[in-house]
């Protein structure tokens, strides 16, 4: 395939697919495509729900369009998938989202055309999950009428510093050739540079293990965090303490939810089970992280009754709901978690995030989120993420507390000036 008679369509335009769609419109007439078509509306009018990408970027992208018809990927012969890959009740993979985007592929496809997967899955998905649905649906053959690439995805929600042109890209393709293209064609937009892997099997390792090592050192911090509560040292100040030292990864304990950390281990859990190797290290870091609401909860719950507070019904704020800070993404969130945790003990929980759409949370976790906190109102504050918005107010957080009141400070908001604050 020539570079120059290359026409891109980007399946899914989340987090990951909207920004790369912007930044290849630069360089190639560009389709975005999604099968929400309240989506497809709010982005032609140029507004951008997740924030990554804002209203000039929109109207500086005259190569790019928007469809949620799927007739219209028929005009391209670069497919790019990059739709979500969750885990079902079981803590399974569900490749759902990605086996109906690879029979839409299938629908649509032409020979000759390059198929790139940008979906974080285990090794071996992309070849023997994907590929052999569109050649089902297509009829065509696999590296005789049509090829394929995988790049996995590589954008950090919220960070403006690093966009996905600035982040450096793995690729990989079916064939010699198709990597070479595979490799030239996200070069043309990432000026961080590409690394071209050995394979396409490859390529999907290195995504998943990236995740995976960020989930095993957190995990290893937040069991420290259980650890030093128990003994009564603050783990900030042993992790500052510790940090003086050139080597020593200085990470910090929380809830770990979102996509990637929260989520990805779980495929690579999968793939390994399934050829024999049971990967105790990677699941025990899982179950430690997806622990860590209980702990806080139980935290509090402990502060409190010291401090000869009434448990039942007692009132809490919590303030943050997203996955991370200054992002409006609450998928897989643990902060729901820590909420259904502070509620099996009979407290009323208001919850406040000024990034988050209230609908949203309403028709995802079926949360009614406040407006604004009320004053002089709750028996408990729970700081569960470093907004730019809670570091500013401060110790003005502390208006929001009645006299007698317990305040936990998940993510080091407010810096400690002679008040109670619990850190974990």
């Amino acid at each position: 395939m020539q570079m120059e008679n290359t026409k891109i369509a980007i399946l899914g335009l989340g987090y990951v697919g909207l920004p790369l769609a912007v930044a290849f419109s630069k360089y190639f007439p560009t389709i975005g495509f999604d099968i929400k078509k309240t989506r497809i509306e709010e982005l032609m009018q140029g507004k951008d729900n997740t924030r990554e990408v804002s209203e000039a970027e929109l109207a500086a992208a005259p190569n790019l369009a928007f469809s949620c018809n799927e007739e219209d990927l028929k005009a391209a012969n670069v497919l790019i998938v990059t739709v979500p890959t969750p885990i079902d009740d079981h803590r399974q993979p569900d490749l759902t989202p990605l086996v109906k985007a690879s029979e839409m592929l299938g629908r649509v496809i032409n020979k000759g055309d390059v198929v790139i997967y940008e979906s974080t899955v285990y090794p071996g998905a992309t070849e023997e999950e994907c590929i052999p649905v569109v050649e089902k649906v297509s009829g065509l053959v696999f590296n005789q009428d049509f090829y394929a690439g995988y790049s996995p995805e590589r954008i950090n929600p919220g960070d403006k510093e690093r966009p996905v042109t600035k982040i450096m890209k793995v690729t990989s393709g079916s064939t010699p050739e198709i990597a070479d293209f595979v490799d030239q064609l996200y070069g043309t937009i990432i000026e961080a540079g590409t690394h071209k892997a050995s394979s396409i099997k490859v390529a999907e390792a290195s995504k998943i293990i990236e995740n995976t090592q960020r989930d095993v050192n957190i995990a290893l911090i937040n069991e420290l965090a259980m650890i030093f509560s128990h003994l009564g040292i603050d783990t900030n100040d042993v992790i500052e303490a510790a940090a003086t030292k050139w080597n020593f990864i200085k990470l910090q304990p929380g809830l770990v939810g979102g996509h990637c950390i929260g989520v990805d281990p779980y495929y690579l859990v999968h793939k390994s089970m399934s050829v024999g190797h049971i990967p105790d290290m990677i699941r025990k870091a899982r179950e430690i992280n997806d622990g860590m609401a209980r702990f806080v909860a139980s935290k509090l719950i402990k502060a409190m009754i010291e401090k000869s507070q009434l448990i039942k019904g007692a009132k809490v704020l919590v303030m943050g709901m997203t996955f991370k800070e200054n992002c409006p993404d609450i998928r897989n969130s643990k902060v729901v978690d820590l909420i259904k945790e502070l509620k099996s003990y009979g407290l009323h929980v208001d919850v406040y995030d000024p990034w988050v759409d209230k609908n949203e949370a309403k028709e995802i976790y079926g949360l009614d989120l406040i407006s604004v906190p009320k004053k002089n109102y709750y028996d408990a504050v729970v700081v569960t993420v470093k907004h730019n918005e809670f570091v500013q107010e401060g110790r003005e957080l502390f208006s929001y507390c009645k006299e007698i009141f317990t305040f936990v400070d998940i993510k080091k908001v407010v810096k400690a000036c002679g008040e109670n604050i619990i850190y974990m």
